[in-house]
């Protein structure tokens, strides 16, 4: 046991003298934040800026995608989304994605009466009809009209 403590004494110094033979660390020139940064000196969440409605409704504006409810089976339970969503006052498109074979009914959101539909609204829905997903897909090209 005194032989393997003498080896480790031993490589411990080795190390030591070895380690000091390196070249000494330099300090690292660190460029400012702020010269990456530019005018934008601070970070702000959109609700604190200025013109924040103004950013949100660009925002909405810039988004491409329609909110699609649906991916019933069955007409009848579409129809009663109707009724709900009558009820809400939103007014919506019924689309069906694929043919009447495959039967998958989705409901297009209009743009101005997606703000009716909040992530509270989406999930009193989908817990009162058990199927129901909610998408936000691109407009065109998913679900025609019929």
């Amino acid at each position: 046991m005194r032989w393997l403590f003498l080896l480790l004494v031993v490589l411990n110094v080795f190390y030591y003298i070895w380690h000091q033979q390196e070249a000494p660390l330099r300090a690292k020139d660190v460029t400012p934040l702020s010269l990456y940064r530019g005018s934008q000196q601070d970070i702000r969440l959109l609700s604190e800026a200025p013109d924040a409605a103004k950013d949100k409704t660009k925002v909405a504006q810039a988004d491409p995608g329609c909110l699609f409810l649906g991916g019933f089976s069955r007409q009848d339970v579409v129809q009663g989304l109707e009724r709900r969503l009558v009820g809400m006052d939103v007014k919506f498109q019924v689309a069906s994605k694929g043919g009447l074979d495959t039967g998958a009914y989705w409901v297009r959101i209009a743009p101005e009466s997606r703000r009716w539909l909040d992530d509270t609204q989406l999930q009193n829905l989908s817990k009162e009809f058990n199927e129901l997903k909610h998408k936000i897909m691109p407009c065109e090209g998913v679900a025609p009209a019929e």
